[in-house]
Formats: structure tokens, sequence, C-alpha cells
């Protein structure tokens, strides 16, 4: 993997060359500005809410323009652990030559040169959704992680009246926006001392079929011990949802705290088998993400960092407007099907 990560880099520095200026050299040309907006996956729809956002900004800009004044080039990894995949397709859009890049890193670390390669090519990156470790960058539009998972930990004491056995089930190893949710998460639960942590060092990995392995396993050992669990991400929420199901332990027998929202967690919620979520606004976030790189493009003053807000939704609250917004974003009004 490290050999192909750096094949990749390679290949994108090369890109780089090839592309001169960048985005200024395809701004002189066109009075379209086309923006990449690069996801971590495809089939979440954590990611397809970003996508309506990114769109709905679009729309925005271009409502009664003769020509479009935004072109949204839309494009990322299948899979949330495809590194590489990810880098060539930055790369892929230096030698393109796009106006700008909204971009949410895979890894804060192996994500580092493609952004600052883009810089280099005159390109301005905006970082969304997760950090990565470079300051080449116009600005960060992000949910504050560790403060949504220090709610969450909060929450989840709560339920349990400050006593009790919890796990934290990790999302994935160098995935900056959980690995901050995770420290929130320990960080709240520290102030319990009643509360003892049965396991916390435990990857589910990105795709719902590792999740359901590790939840199994994680249900198997410790499932007539357990009071509550935090899932830092969605498919971990759903899939710990099916062990407990499975190990009759469901139904809010063992309190479970999740993050973001689907169709599968939102009816879980109803349901009584999640008894909250940690939502964040991500349409918001793909909205924010283009708007401010065209900002940045018009050579505006922008903020490196912008906190699009994170919420916590019970069953007590679901039902009001603002919640309802966050738990059904608006695909079918802004993505085609």
């Amino acid at each position: 993997m490290i050999k192909r990560l750096f094949r990749g880099l390679i290949a994108i520095s090369a890109l780089a060359l090839l592309s001169g200026c960048g985005g200024g050299d395809s701004a002189g040309t066109s009075a379209t500005r086309s923006i990449a907006v690069i996801p971590k996956g495809l089939t979440h729809e954590f990611w397809k809410s970003i996508h309506a956002g990114a769109v709905k900004a679009a729309r925005e800009i271009n409502d009664g323009s003769e020509e479009p004044l935004v072109e949204i080039i839309w494009n990322g990894p299948l899979k949330e652990d495809d590194r590489e995949s990810q880098i060539n397709i930055v790369g892929s859009m230096v030698l393109r030559g796009v106006d700008g890049i909204v971009l949410a890193p895979l890894d804060d670390q192996a994500l580092v040169k493609p952004v600052e390669t883009a810089a280099e090519a005159g390109i301005p990156v905006v970082i969304i959704d997760s950090g990565v470790q470079t300051e080449q960058y116009a600005s960060f539009v992000a949910t504050d992680n560790f403060e949504g998972g220090r709610l969450g930990g909060k929450h989840l004491a709560e339920l349990l009246g400050g006593r009790g056995n919890v796990i934290l089930v990790r999302y994935q190893e160098g995935s900056a926006s959980t690995t901050k949710r995770e420290e929130g998460f320990l960080e709240a639960i520290s102030q319990y001392p009643d509360i003892n942590i049965l396991s916390s060092n435990q990857y589910s990995g990105s795709t719902r079929e590792t999740a359901l392995k590790l939840a199994e396993n994680l249900g198997r050992t410790y499932g007539d011990q357990v009071d509550g669990v935090f899932c830092p991400c969605e498919p971990v929420t759903v899939t710990m949802v099916k062990a407990l199901k499975d190990l009759n332990l469901a139904g809010g027998k063992v309190k479970i705290v999740g993050f973001d929202a689907s169709e599968a967690s939102v009816n879980d919620l109803k349901a009584g088998d999640v008894q909250a979520l940690v939502l964040q606004d991500p349409v918001n976030m793909g909205y924010l993400g283009v708007r401010t790189i065209l900002a940045s493009l018009a050579n505006e003053p922008v903020e490196k960092r912008i906190d699009t807000g994170v919420t916590i939704i019970t069953a007590e609250n679901m039902n009001e407007p603002r919640s309802q917004q966050l738990l059904y974003p608006p695909l079918k009004e802004f993505l085609e099907e």
C-alpha cells in the first residue's frame, strides 16, 4: 500500500508540472468556474448530502445567468478506504486545470502532498469534513468533531445515570474526523468515575461488512456486561444495532449513541434501538465548501476555520423542524435519480 501511495504522489507531482498555473489558466479561457468536489466516498447518504449542498450553491450562483458561472465536478472513491484512488482523483483535477478543489481527505497524512501540489499549481483547496496535516488550504469547513464526540459521550453518560460499562467502537485509522469524535467521547466519559470503558481500541473499518464483523465480536465478548455503546459514524451505528438485535440486546437494553443519519439509523431511532444520533449538517458543509472556494477565487477574505454545527437528535426532539431538516436532507431536490 505504501509503495502504491508513493507512486501516486509522484504522479501528482508530474501532473502539477504539466498543468502549470492550474486554475488560473482555465479561468482565463472561460467565464465558468470549474469546482471539483471530492468526497471520501460515493455511497453513504452523508456524501450524497454533501453533493446536494454543492449543487445548491451552484444553482444559486447560476440562477438567471445565460451560461453557467459555476460547474460542479463530483468525483470520489467508491470505498472510504481507497486512499490511492482519492490521491489520483486530486491529481486528475490538477491536470484538468480546475479552478478550485473542495476535498474531504480520506487520510490526514496521505492527502498532504496532493493538497500541497494543488496549491503550488495555483489551485486553491477548501478542506471539508476531515482535517489534513498541512496549512496550504484556503479554509477548513467542517463540524467541530471533538465537540460532537464530547456531546455524544455526555449524553450516553446521562442515559446511564453516570455509571455502568461502555464500549467505544472506533472507525478507521487516519480518519481525522472520527478520531476527533472518539477523543471527544473519551474526554467526556473521563468525567464520570463510575463509568468503565470495556473496549476503546477496536477499529471497524470503512465498510458495513467489516463493521458488522467487529460489532458481532464485541457483542459476543461483552454482551452480558455492556450498558452503552458510542458509534462515531453511520456504518458503525447501523451494524452495532444489528449485532445487538441478534443478541437480543437491542430496544434500549444497551444504550446506543450514534453519529450521522441514514434511513436505517433514523428508523432505529424511531424504534428505540438507538437512543440518540449526533448529527452534522452535510448539506450546509457542501454548500459552504463551494461558496468559500469561490470567495477565495474572488480574492475575498475567508475564515481559516468554519464550524458547520452539531446537534443531538433524540426521540423527544426528532419531530422538531430543525431536526427534520437534518434527518431528511433534500437529496431529491438537488440530485438526479
